[in-house]
């Protein structure tokens, strides 16, 4: 059954550009596991709102379970740590917007 999810990133204080650039590495490894990234926004983070905001759809909980178990993703933990303060991760059911 297809799973799509929301995330929610926040960088640490002056690591914006690498967390983007964190991202842009892991991000790569989506189509290795039958997965997608459906949208990606980047905001300032101005008033607490996230650094950037993201849509992944998967193809099914095994090709979620594979990407996060891929030992290319797992490698990057510590830079990880580095420039991401913290993240918001949830499923989510994406729907058309009202057509104008």
């Amino acid at each position: 059954m297809p799973i799509t999810l929301c995330c929610l990133l926040w960088a640490n204080l002056g690591r914006r550009t690498d967390l983007h650039a964190y991202e842009d590495a892991v991000l790569a490894l989506l189509r290795d596991h039958d997965a997608e990234i459906v949208q990606r926004a980047v905001s300032d983070g101005s008033d607490g709102s996230p650094h950037e905001i993201q849509f992944y759809a998967f193809a099914s909980q095994d090709a979620l379970d594979d990407y996060l178990a891929d030992p290319r993703r797992l490698a990057l933990s510590e830079e990880r740590d580095r420039v991401v303060a913290r993240t918001a991760l949830f499923p989510v059911s994406l729907r058309p917007g009202p057509q104008t």
